[in-house]
């Protein structure tokens, strides 16, 4: 028998809903920190920017229009038939890409002031000593240096992999989360003077503080004002890679809170307290940050989806058209295994891979997915579609059916207009959902294996029509057989593959990108890759050559071939007009080899296509 989703006798959303303001703040537990390196050992990068540019204006937040937005600033939305929006391929990054007008802001509290006049002083010495981070030749020699269409990088894997230590504060110094909880509260206050005060000296001077490197551990910087973001990794990953993560970090931030409140907000109090919003979202941003550790579709900028039997993927997705009753629907997307089965689409209207990668860690994070309540009426706000709106997503995950044909539907809840469904969540503590996940190779939620999401976004759409619908889609499942089916599958293996599918001696691992879907495949991880540390070394060595192919971290130019040999595997980096590929070989095989094996893997993929991606859905 379903459970009837208990509704709040106050007005106050669910706290796997928005919070609102006036709620009492979430204790955020500090990070342990670490006892800082010396100053003169710290090798420091920024990137000299004269010019700051102001936020664009917006418009008052509500209801999400169809406007598609590209980091802060409001584009027209493209018109094309693709499901997903692909990321435009820059041959470097852009450098100076951190909008907005960042004011750097200094503590006078007593006692302060001094010793942040001799932090900006020592640093300036320090940097005053240092090699021009500008002058390039070096990187310009190793570019003519190379012999070969396949380019050797130079990498050195790290023995252990520590935990990453993320930290977002505002502008004024107020932390606003702090990803490890076991630290002592005097840590993350010294720690978070720090972070502010490095910032402020290069704001002061015009400059951007992007990276400090300090032996093996580097600490990355992203201002998107009013908010800081810092990550500090020891993993020997690119740049680019940690500052992506704080770029989604940002995403997440977003959906709870818009852009445009979060600009009226600090307008108005410039040490407004962020905590207080965004108490009870916490779970969101370790799921966040537990998905970006294995989720190589996310570090891609595409998506992962559940393979499928083609015939049976278009069987489900012909059920989950919206009838023309139901005004206002955006998208109707069914998961499992924190990938996507099908999703359908209004007609000539595509979405962008990393705000379906948000609302998908959303839904499986622990505040939804281990809730009693049969469904969640989820305000959230989508960036890259609409920074400064929200929209509403009804999420119900479908009952198993244990052989049954007919589901249990749940009865009707209270509308939005009166209460918002409110999800009793057993709140499951940080780190045992940390631990539980690590375990996980693509983020995959620790819900049962079996767990199909039916997800309904929808702008202005009537709550009781779309829970309606949901319930009609969920029976209509069920009576055809498709829920059982899927089920089976997924309980049987049948949506996973291994690499010894191919026949191809010493491949061990690959990732396959279809540039024209957006989307990845990849076998699962096996021996000997089938422990966590193991794991984690194969996804830097992908992630190293994924940067050089791309130029992501300032390199001269792209490449088409990256070759990087360690003593446990060769990893081989291959981008083509239709296609990237990245592959992990026995280290003792040639190149020769390892280049036939990338073309074996190719043709083996496009004859598996119908099954590995999503080629087609249905639109309204």
């Amino acid at each position: 028998m379903s459970h009837t989703p208990r509704t709040s006798p106050s007005r106050l959303p669910s706290r796997s809903s928005t919070p609102v303001p006036g709620r009492s703040p979430s204790r955020l537990a500090p990070p342990l920190v670490r006892p800082a390196p010396s100053v003169s050992s710290l090798r420091v990068y920024s990137h000299g920017s004269s010019v700051m540019h102001s936020p664009t204006s917006m418009s008052s937040p509500g209801t999400a229009t169809p406007r598609r937005e590209g980091g802060e600033s409001s584009s027209t939305p493209s018109i094309t038939e693709s499901i997903l929006i692909q990321e435009p391929d820059a041959e470097v990054e852009i450098m100076d890409g951190e909008q907005g007008n960042a004011s750097g802001q200094v503590d006078t509290r007593a006692g302060d002031e001094e010793s942040k006049k001799n932090l900006r002083d020592q640093l300036r010495r320090t940097l005053s000593k240092k090699e021009s981070f500008t002058d390039d030749s070096k990187i310009r020699q190793r570019h003519r240096e190379k012999a070969a269409m396949i380019r050797d990088i130079s990498h050195t894997p790290v023995e252990r992999y520590p935990p990453r230590q993320y930290f977002v504060l505002t502008d004024a110094g107020k932390p606003v989360f702090i990803s490890d909880q076991d630290a002592n509260s005097d840590g993350v206050t010294s720690m978070i003077g720090v972070i502010q005060a490095l910032v402020s000296i290069f704001l002061d001077d015009g400059d951007k503080l992007r990276c400090i490197n300090a032996g093996s551990t580097r600490i990355v910087f992203l201002l998107r004002p009013p908010l800081y973001y810092v990550c500090v990794s020891a993993w020997g990953e690119p740049e680019s890679i940690t500052r992506f993560h704080l770029e989604y970090l940002h995403l997440q931030i977003l959906s709870v809170v818009s852009a445009e409140q979060l600009r009226r907000m600090f307008e108005q109090r410039r040490n407004f307290d962020l905590r207080r919003l965004l108490g009870g979202a916490e779970p969101f941003f370790h799921s966040l940050l537990a998905r970006l550790e294995w989720d190589l579709a996310m570090s891609t900028s595409s998506l992962h989806c559940l393979k499928l039997d083609p015939i049976l993927r278009k069987s489900v997705a012909d059920i989950l058209v919206p009838t023309s009753r139901i005004k206002d629907m955006l998208y109707v997307i069914l998961v499992a295994q924190g990938r996507i089965i099908t999703l359908v689409r209004p007609k000539k209207h595509s979405i962008h891979p990393s705000d379906l990668h948000i609302l998908v860690n959303t839904i499986h994070s622990p505040s939804i997915i281990n809730s009693s309540a049969a469904a969640s009426w989820l305000p959230v706000c989508l960036p890259k579609f609409n920074s400064s709106a929200f929209v509403n997503a009804y999420v119900t995950f479908l009952p198993r059916t244990n052989g049954q044909d007919t589901p249990q539907v749940p009865s009707s809840p209270q509308g939005p207009a009166e209460n918002p469904v409110h999800t009793e969540s057993e709140e499951l503590s940080v780190s045992d959902d940390a631990s539980s996940r690590e375990s996980l190779p693509v983020g995959i939620s620790s819900g049962g294996p079996t767990d199909i999401g039916l997800i309904c976004v929808s702008g202005n759409a009537d709550f009781e029509a779309v829970r309606g619908w949901c319930d009609t889609v969920s029976q209509k499942l069920a009576h055809d057989g498709l829920l059982k089916t899927l089920s089976n599958a997924i309980a049987q293996g049948e949506t996973e593959y291994s690499v010894s599918d191919l026949g191809v001696p010493g491949l061990r691992h690959f990732v396959y990108k279809s540039r024209s879907h957006v989307q990845i495949t990849m076998p699962v991880f096996e021996e000997p890759y089938d422990n966590d540390e193991e794991k984690r070394r194969l996804i830097t060595l992908y992630q190293t050559v994924f940067d050089a192919i791309h130029a992501k971290s300032g390199q001269e130019r792209t490449l088409k071939l990256q070759y990087i040999r360690t003593s446990q595997e060769s990893v081989m980096g291959w981008i083509t007009q239709p296609f990237e590929l990245y592959l992990a070989l026995s280290p003792h095989l040639p190149k020769s080899i390892a280049v036939s094996t990338a073309n074996t893997i190719a043709r083996w993929v496009q004859k598996e296509e119908k099954r590995l991606f999503l080629r087609d859905a249905p639109v309204f």
